[in-house]
């Protein structure tokens, strides 16, 4: 058998599994992007970027910052980022991605203990696999089993350091994470509080900054914003004390090797970043997420709202059946959720109003009984 029918084979048994994925282009009402404040296609944002080519800001960077690549655009946003969000030090990567997983690969050492929720993201999970830190999961937004895995790993002799590495807002089922109980967990044991804001930042907090920006100016505590979801644009900034900035410029083989985001994106982020404290846009959303939940009867508390159906097929089928419909919803099946739990997830945004919610409920209800 060739290489290439060893990967037909793979494909044709993740279409019998109903597991198989296909690029859909976008067309219908949103309800699945990220895009939740309604900022990518906003006419300030064009704008922004006009701007920044008739000063001459460059659309490619040319290289990694540490060659040529370095423009003023990103060094003016990480300094406005670190102001806006309270940190000491930010800085821009090309995607949260490759900032999850830049992270996790290179600060955590062999000697000391990552403890993750068990629905973190994928991006920490290839962190992870190239880190030389052990590794121990603890129920999704369970404090106390975040406790004992901290407990039972010293009670075996763990010295080192102690990470724990949580989102604030879960991307699949919309529940926000106990943020305050896992801070105390983190005092008590000198740990390392890494929270991923990629799902929270502009939709919660004071001015959008997040729904850990308490917690900002703590020198254990490190934050993940995504440019891609709510601010509109595209990259990542992480937010922290600036000498785990520093460490991340000088190991952080996904900052390191990685040609830098392009200077025309960081100028546009600057401007997303003005945009997203005004709560206008916070507050429409607010009211579209009170009549989902009504109309859709899920209540998960944020703009995520996930209908568990369970089987893969079911899922894709409904999913396919709406996309006809003129809505666009997505299946969600494994692994990207645990197995059993296939869903459509409902991502409510600024790009619909009332009357698309409303009829998208009634569809659902039909179709979900």
């Amino acid at each position: 058998m060739s290489i290439l029918d060893e990967h037909r084979e793979a494909l044709a048994r993740l279409e019998r599994e109903s597991r198989i994925r296909w690029l859909v282009p976008r067309n219908g009402r949103d309800f699945s992007s990220n895009d939740y404040l309604g900022l990518a296609n906003a006419r300030e944002l064009r704008e922004a970027v006009r701007k920044a080519l008739d000063r001459d800001v460059a659309i490619g960077a040319g290289g990694s910052r540490l060659l040529r690549g370095n423009d003023p655009e990103h060094e003016a946003l990480e300094q406005e980022a670190a102001a806006f969000f309270g940190s000491e030090s930010a800085l821009f990567f090309a995607n949260g991605f490759t900032a999850n997983s830049s992270l996790f690969a290179a600060l955590p050492n062999r000697h000391d203990l990552i403890v993750y929720d068990a629905l973190i993201h994928a991006s920490v999970h290839d962190g992870m696999r190239l880190s030389f830190a052990e590794k121990k999961q603890a129920a999704h937004n369970d404090p106390q089993a975040f406790e004992d895995a901290i407990a039972a790993w010293r009670a075996a002799g763990g010295k080192g350091r102690v990470w724990i590495a949580v989102e604030s807002l879960y991307s699949m089922d919309g529940d926000k994470s106990p943020i305050a109980a896992l801070a105390e967990i983190a005092d008590r044991h000198e740990a390392c509080l890494v929270i991923d804001e990629a799902h929270a930042a502009g939709v919660f907090g004071a001015e959008g900054r997040g729904l850990a920006a308490e917690l900002a100016d703590r020198d254990n505590v490190i934050r993940l914003v995504t440019c891609g979801k709510a601010l509109g644009c595209e990259g990542a900034l992480l937010l922290g004390p600036k000498v785990i900035v520093d460490m991340l410029v000088n190991t952080g083989r996904g900052f390191v090797f990685s040609t830098a985001p392009s200077p025309l994106m960081a100028a546009a982020v600057r401007t997303s970043l003005s945009m997203i404290r005004r709560p206008q846009r916070r507050e429409r959303l607010q009211h579209l997420i009170t009549a989902a939940t009504k109309a859709i009867g899920v209540n998960s508390g944020s703009q995520i709202i996930p209908v568990i159906i369970g089987d893969d097929a079911e899922t894709m089928r409904i999913a396919t059946t709406l996309q006809k419909l003129g809505f666009d919803v997505r299946g969600i099946r494994p692994p990207t959720v645990p197995r059993g739990t296939s869903r459509l997830r409902v991502s409510i945004t600024l790009n619909v109003d009332e009357a698309d919610i409303a009829a998208l409920g009634v569809q659902l209800r039909a179709l979900c009984g």
